[in-house]
Formats: C-alpha cells, structure tokens, sequence
C-alpha cells in the first residue's frame, strides 16, 4: 500500500503545450497538476475563462483609452497592460480558493472574491458595450451636443440681458429724453403751421398770414429746436460710451459663445458616451434591456471561475495541494521545536556554567 502511494506521488504524465499554457492560465500548481491528470480538463476550463477575460478586458481597455486619446498605438499599450493586469488578478483570484475547510467556510472566503470578480466584469462590459451601441450613442451624442448648445444660447442671453442691462436702461432713458423734446418742437412747429394757415384753435388766432402770434410761435419753435440740438449734442458723448460699451458685451460674449461651441462640438469623450449610453436605456427598453444582458455575460463569464472552484467536488488536485502545504507547515514547526529547543539547551548550559 505504501509503495502504491508512492507510485501515485511520484507519476508524472506528459502534458501538450497547449494544456499546459491553460493550466498556467488557471493559477493551479503545474507541479502537482503533472500528477493529477483527471483535474486537467476542469483547471484547463477555468484557464480558458481567465485568458478569454483577459482578451476582452484588452479590447475594451484599448476602446475605452481609444476614445480618450485618439490615438491607436497608446490605445494598444495600455489595453495590453490593462489585460495582463486583469490576468494576474484573475488568476490569483481562482488560486487563492482552496478546497479545504467546511462548506461555509469556503463560501464565507468566496464572497469577497466574487465581489470583486462582478466588480471587474462591469468595468470590462461598460466599454465594450459603447462599441456595440456605437452607432446609436453617436446619434445620442449629437442630440445631447444640440441641447447643449441650446442651453449655452439660454445661458448667453442671460448673460447680456445681465451685463448689458445697465447700459441699455441708461440709453433707454437717454432716447426718452431725446423723443420728449423732439415731440415739444414737433408741436411747436404744428402750432406755427396752424397760425400761419389761419387754422382756428384755442393757441391760435385764426389770422391767416406771418402776423404776431406766429412770430412769437416761430420764437417758440426755434427755441424748442435749439434745446433738442443742445441736449443731443450733450449726450453724444454718453450714447457714443453706452452703444460702445453694448458692442464690447456682445462682442466678448459671442465669442465666448463660438469658443464653447467649438468646445461642445468635442464632446464624444468617453464620459459623454457613457452619459449617452445610459440616457438611450433611459429612453429605449430594448437597448436597456441588450446593455443588462452584455454586462450580465461579462459578470458571469468573471465569476465562473470562482463558482466551478467552488460548487466542484474535492479533487486529486486538493488532496496533493493540502499534503505539500501540511508537510510544509510540519516541517516549519519541526525547525521552530528543535530552534526553540536548542535555544533552551545553550541558555540552561550557560546558566549552569555561571553556577560553577
């Protein structure tokens, strides 16, 4: 019996490169995966799963910097890094999940890692699901573009309303001035009319021809056109300010404008496509309904490791894995017995030569 436990610990089977790249890519001991061959089928499964996430989590990190920088080969770089990182993370994740203990202990030990795992699928679908829906969150992105920029126009208007008001009152009551006078001469110059042609009124004579009256209304006129002269002249000066001072706020204020516009045109970053994608969902049940399940597979596809190390069976794989750790850990506490012992030993026979 014990030369047969032997054999068994000591077999080592031939794997192909291809098996042994998924085992590797699974987190397992490829060490004690040679002696195992009935768990390569499973940890070449869960391999396959942590590199096909990997895979996508390059696409969709390369998309996601793509959108940012606009520039490809920035774009392929970090995706790469990004998708080892996921790869390492991945694999740690499955390898950190032992076989060992009670039932909800390797639960209780499960949680945080498929927290984290659900985590990472949502990050890896969010990307990815932009570029599925490309050519409707461009449209979307247009139409949020449109009510920016109807909102900035609202916004504008405000704004001269705000500092220009100022000025246009003063003007305002400038030219009111200027109509009071002007209606003053044209009154003056209708009642001079009036006397000249002999029309009857109660400012009248009802004398016609150039006589006294109208002397004194021609008086009258010329002074009231002279008070209009004097009083525009006055305020030339001032309106010539207030129309400048008009002019520089909208002047300012359109290019402000036509700068924020040109602004607002870039608006296809990757945060204004994920505001896009969310407001198709809000609007669109079919497309709320597609994103669900784009980022339903991705969380799936992250978590399956950890549910098929979880919900399978103790292996051969978990039994040789527990034995290396124990020997190691009896190993480690036989060198820290006999340490602590010898330790012990050189002390008492210090102390007894002391004694002596």
């Amino acid at each position: 019996m014990k030369n047969t436990q032997a054999t068994i610990y000591q077999t080592n089977h031939r794997i192909n490169w291809f098996q042994k790249f998924l085992l590797i890519c699974s987190g397992g001991n490829i060490h004690i995966l040679r002696k195992t061959p009935s768990e390569w089928n499973k940890f070449a499964g869960i391999g396959g799963i942590v590199l096909f996430t990997a895979v996508f989590a390059t696409l969709s990190a390369a998309y996601a910097m793509f959108t940012i920088f606009d520039d490809i080969w920035a774009s392929i770089g970090f995706g790469i890094l990004w998708g080892l990182m996921i790869f390492n993370l991945d694999r740690y994740i499955v390898s950190s999940i032992k076989k060992t203990g009670s039932w909800w202990n390797q639960i209780l030990m499960s949680i945080p890692r498929l927290i984290l795992a659900t985590f990472l699928g949502i990050i890896i679908s969010k990307p990815l699901e932009l570029k599925i829906f490309e050519k409707e969150v461009n449209k979307q992105l247009n139409t949020i573009i449109q009510r920016n920029k109807k909102d900035l126009q609202t916004q504008m208007s405000g704004r001269i309303l705000q500092q220009s008001g100022p000025f246009e009152t003063e003007k305002k009551q400038i030219s009111d001035k200027i109509a009071q006078y002007q209606k003053s001469y044209d009154s003056a110059a209708v009642e001079l009319e009036k006397e000249i042609l002999g029309k009857q009124s109660n400012l009248t004579s009802g004398k016609v021809g150039f006589g006294s009256n109208a002397k004194r209304k021609q008086e009258l006129k010329e002074q009231r056109r002279q008070d209009l002269e004097n009083y525009q002249k006055q305020v030339a000066t001032r309106l010539e300010y207030l129309d400048k001072e008009i002019s520089k706020v909208y002047t300012n204020l359109e290019t402000e404008r036509k700068s924020t516009e040109t602004f607002e045109d870039k608006f296809n970053g990757f945060a204004a496509r994920l505001q896009a994608l969310d407001e198709l969902g809000k609007n669109s049940a079919i497309i709320a309904t597609a994103a669900a399940f784009i980022m339903g597979l991705f969380i799936t596809l992250e978590i399956s490791p950890v549910l098929i190390k979880l919900i399978s069976s103790v292996g051969p794989y978990d039994y040789l894995l527990e034995k290396t750790e124990n020997d190691f850990r009896l190993y480690s506490k036989e060198k820290i017995e006999k340490g602590n012992a010898l330790t012990d030993f050189r002390i008492d026979d210090f102390k007894d030569q002391l004694k002596n």
